[in-house]
């Protein structure tokens, strides 16, 4: 018979440990941001299952499931019965494919959380406060508390892969509820012998359940197979409507120390942050070198210094999520460096003049022009020359009469 599900409406949710990110103004390093999860992870179609297998789903013994049972791509659902299914069945069909695109979305958000905590391997003696964990191989191989209210959100990433142990057993305190447990898991995940676990798995590969585990919550795999063995798994109740839900994560800003200006020249710089949704920016202490600007929706300093100085000021970046980032940058404006006129060129020495002196020719007595002989070069002096030239037309009349 089919079980219907209630849906109820809760409050917001939030899940945020780091406090107020103050950056110098020396190359801002890029600082890990908050992950804010309002409300539990979305599965969409895929909440109504308790176990959906990409290539099979197998069962041995009386296992009981108390919401729909589902397969896609793959094919074969065997083992129902013995096993008895209190929801629907879905072998291949368009309910269980839209599902199976689903649960890989929902999975993809899982893994993109960032983590409250690292590092962590077996959570076995530890009692954990809403947020979000990881590490490479999660194993359980005792109790594990959750503390919180019926709101509180717990996502655990699991790089590879997921074990608990036959002792295993997840306990849940002041109201907290399977329905926003959330374990995504890189590779596979196995529950031990008579575990008792709680939460949606959400597997890259397969899931494994051993003889006699109980699971509040769901088996969902995204490539691969789910395999029962005499288990129950039993549908989380009264869960909200994470359809409205959204995984944020708070402002970090990722650009380095702004460079310094020059009165009269354009300036520009980007102050980059990351964040969902996108941030907004604002000058919230100081202020910036006189002529500059900020874009309050792109983050861009921009404008034409009109004032040499130095101006320190801060930015706050917010997207609604806390905590904000805030920056402290210093811009030194230096002064116009005075134009230079370049010293006007030496303007060539004229030619010297040329006189033309006619040369006598000292045979015929006869008076020559000037060919292309250089006439800067003295010509035996000038005068001497001339001197010598009369003296021969004088040497060669005499010369005629005596005849």
């Amino acid at each position: 018979m089919a079980q219907s599900h209630t849906v109820k409406r809760v409050a917001v949710v939030s899940v945020a440990v780091l406090a107020g990110i103050g950056l110098s103004m020396a190359a801002a390093a890029p600082v890990n941001a908050v992950t804010v999860i309002n409300g539990p992870i979305d599965l969409g179609s895929a909440a109504g299952f308790g176990v959906l297998g990409a290539s099979t789903v197998t069962n041995t013994g009386p296992s009981t499931i108390g919401a729909d049972v589902g397969v896609s791509p793959g094919t074969e659902i065997t083992g129902f019965p013995p096993g008895l299914v209190f929801g629907a069945t879905h072998q291949t069909d368009a309910v269980a494919a839209e599902a199976q695109s689903d649960l890989t979305i929902a999975y993809n958000v899982a893994a993109g959380l960032t983590p409250t905590t690292t590092g962590l391997d077996d959570l076995a003696g530890q009692s954990l406060a809403p947020g979000v964990y990881s590490g490479g191989d999660l194993s359980l191989t005792g109790e594990l508390t959750l503390a919180g209210t019926a709101e509180s959100v717990w996502v655990f990433q699991a790089a590879s892969t997921l074990t608990a142990g036959s002792s295993a057993r997840i306990t849940l305190t002041g109201g907290a509820s399977a329905c926003n447990v959330f374990w995504q898991v890189g590779s596979s995940a196995t529950l031990g012998s008579g575990s008792q676990f709680a939460g949606t798995i959400l597997a890259r590969a397969s899931i494994t359940a051993v003889t006699g585990a109980a699971i509040t919550g769901r088996l969902l795999a995204d490539t691969g197979a789910v395999t029962l063995d005499t288990n129950v798994v039993t549908a989380p109740v009264a869960c909200s409507d994470a359809s409205g839900s959204v995984v944020s994560t708070s402002p970090a800003v990722s650009s380095s120390a702004p460079p310094a200006a020059e009165v009269g020249t354009d300036y520009a710089f980007a102050v980059t942050a990351t964040g969902t949704p996108a941030p907004t920016y604002a000058i919230s202490a100081g202020s910036l070198p006189a002529g500059l600007q900020l874009n309050g929706t792109s983050g861009m300093i921009s404008g034409t210094p009109t004032t040499a100085g130095s101006s320190t000021f801060t930015i706050t970046v917010s997207n609604g999520t806390a905590p904000d980032a805030v920056i402290t940058f210093t811009v030194v404006t230096a002064q116009a460096a005075e134009a230079v006129t370049p010293d006007a060129p030496t303007p060539p020495a004229p030619a010297s003049a040329v006189t033309s002196v006619p040369t006598p020719d000292i045979v015929t007595g006869e008076i020559l022009p000037v060919t292309g002989a250089d006439p800067t070069v003295p010509l035996l002096g000038g005068a001497t020359l001339l001197a010598l030239g009369l003296s021969a037309v004088l040497w060669r009349s005499r010369a005629i009469r005596s005849r």
